[in-house]
């Protein structure tokens, strides 16, 4: 896509900071566009299979202008979440409009903080790791920089990963075992690190302290800067983000399980493994975390030149009409279980016949 096109994401930020100083009603504005507007917009536009030429990768790759559009929002993000507890804090939002703001932001945490802070965190410089972090704590998950790139990634649709939804786990027991062994595996994951490195576990080399120090100091001086309301609002905020996080994980992998060699070790990661998405109006907003089979099968790879498979299962819509689908489990198993059964038959011919 055309970094224009993706530009268009941060129509949605400058929609979030609008709405909060707007108040009323205007505060819902951005919870309605994503989950209103976009899953209509989705129904209505396939998208398309096509890739980039191969030829055009790596100037695509060193294009200054995407990684520009993600630094963007690092100062935009955090700055949303400061303007909802100093608004919190002061008692500029009544009634409907304190409801408003803690949704917008936390869909922003999302969408934003941890959307970003994702595809940030699978760079290598330390700046953009740093970045990534930054994001990651505005939405209180900052161990998912730990968990996801060095547990998920290696454990992805196997019973090991807490992040891959087997078929026929609801979204509600999916966000609590996710949540939970998620950040516990992270503590393990930085456990073994420092293990190997003869470092003891409590330490300030354990990015796990630091991170959870991090967060939980921010949360303190917010408190005390803003007040005990706003605290608990951003704390919302977040909650609300890292939930919609985990939706995403567990609409992904639902379903999709690697086969178990007779060694007892897993087939390496293939783009059938992931379910994968070329909505364009998702692709856009989300910087193409909706191809999510090359993610996986090509970690590395730059959220511009991700590519479509054929031999990869596809969503029956976009992202946000499929969370919305998940938060209501027997409508999400009439409409998933029936469109398993057809994808898998349909990439079993096609790796067959290759």
């Amino acid at each position: 896509m055309h970094p224009v096109i993706y530009a268009t994401t941060l129509s949605l930020m400058v929609l979030a900071w609008a709405s909060l100083f707007l108040g009323g009603w205007w505060t819902l504005g951005l919870p309605l566009v994503t989950f209103g507007l976009v899953p209509v917009a989705e129904l209505m536009l396939s998208g398309t299979k096509a890739n980039l030429a191969v030829e055009a990768e790596p100037e695509t790759k060193e294009r200054r202008i995407y990684d520009v559009l993600l630094y963007t929002v690092v100062p935009s993000q955090a700055g949303l979440v400061a303007l909802l507890m100093y608004q919190i804090g002061s008692g500029a939002l009544v009634g409907v409009e304190i409801l408003g703001a803690i949704l917008t932001v936390g869909v922003s945490c999302g969408a934003f903080g941890i959307n970003v802070g994702h595809e940030l965190g699978h760079r290598h410089t330390r700046f953009d790791q740093v970045m990534a972090k930054i994001l990651l704590v505005t939405s209180m998950y900052g161990h998912f920089f730990i968990e996801h790139n060095r547990g998920h990634h290696a454990r992805v649709a196997t019973p090991n990963d807490p992040a891959s939804a087997e078929r026929g786990i609801t979204v509600y027991a999916f966000w609590l075992r996710s949540v939970t062994a998620g950040w516990i595996s992270a503590w393990h994951i930085e456990d073994r690190r420092l293990r190997k490195l003869d470092h003891p576990r409590l330490t300030w080399q354990n990015e796990m302290t630091r991170l959870t120090l991090i967060q939980v100091g921010l949360l303190l001086v917010s408190g005390i800067a803003f007040g005990p309301a706003a605290a608990l609002a951003w704390f919302v905020a977040g909650v609300i983000g890292f939930l919609l996080l985990e939706t995403v994980n567990y609409l992904e992998h639902y379903g999709l399980q690697r086969r178990q060699k007779s060694s007892g070790r897993y087939e390496r990661v293939r783009p059938e493994h992931s379910w994968n998405s070329n909505h364009p109006v998702g692709r856009a907003l989300l910087f193409d975390l909706t191809r999510h089979s090359d993610h996986h099968a090509n970690p590395n790879r730059k959220y511009p030149v991700l590519r479509h498979f054929d031999a990869s299962p596809q969503l029956p819509t976009g992202y946000p009409g499929m969370i919305l689908l998940a938060l209501v489990p027997p409508v999400w198993f009439s409409v998933m279980h029936p469109h398993i059964e057809r994808e898998l038959s349909r990439v079993r011919e096609l790796t067959a016949a290759a």
